[in-house]
C-alpha cells in the first residue's frame, strides 16, 4: 500500500507531537521521586496526584496523547508496517532535537550519527512505499 501525502503529513504530525513533548514530560515529572509515602498503592496514588496537579506535566501529556489519537485515526488508511517505524523513529529524532534545544546532554557524535542513520532508514521506507 502506498503512503498518501495526507497520511505522511499525519504521521509526521504524530511524530512531532510525540517527540517534542517527551523532554517536557521528563521535566514536568521532575520531583516525583521525592514523593515518599508508606505502601506501594498509596505511593502510586500520591505520585499520580503529584503529576496530575502539575501543569508542567499535564500539558505535554495531553499534547502527547492527542498525537496518539491522530495516530490511531491514521492507522485506518495507512499500512501498519510503515506507520509504526515512521512515527517511532521520527519521534526519536524530534525528541533528540528538542532535548538539544532545551540544553539536555545527548551523547555527542554518536547521537548525531544515530539521527543520520534513522533519517536514512525512514527515507528508504517511505521511498520504497512510493514506488509500490
Amino acid at each position: 500500500m502506498a503512503l498518501s501525502a495526507g497520511d505522511a503529513l499525519s504521521l509526521l504530525f504524530v511524530a512531532v507531537l510525540w517527540g517534542v513533548t517527551n523532554p517536557f514530560l521528563r521535566r514536568g515529572a521532575e520531583g516525583v521521586e521525592r514523593v515518599i509515602v508508606e505502601g506501594r498503592v498509596r505511593r502510586l496514588l500520591y505520585e499520580a496526584k503529584f503529576l496530575i496537579s502539575n501543569y508542567r506535566y499535564v500539558i505535554p501529556f495531553l499534547l502527547n496523547q492527542s498525537g496518539s489519537v491522530v495516530f490511531y485515526l491514521t492507522l485506518a488508511s495507512t499500512d501498519l508496517s510503515l506507520a509504526v517505524p515512521i512515527c517511532n523513529s521520527l519521534a526519536l529524532v524530534f525528541t533528540i532535537i528538542t532535548g538539544k534545544i532545551l540544553g539536555e546532554d545527548l551523547g555527542g557524535k554518536g547521537a548525531f550519527f544515530g539521527l543520520l542513520l534513522t533519517t536514512l532508514g525512514i527515507s528508504i521506507c517511505v521511498g520504497s512505499s512510493v514506488n509500490d
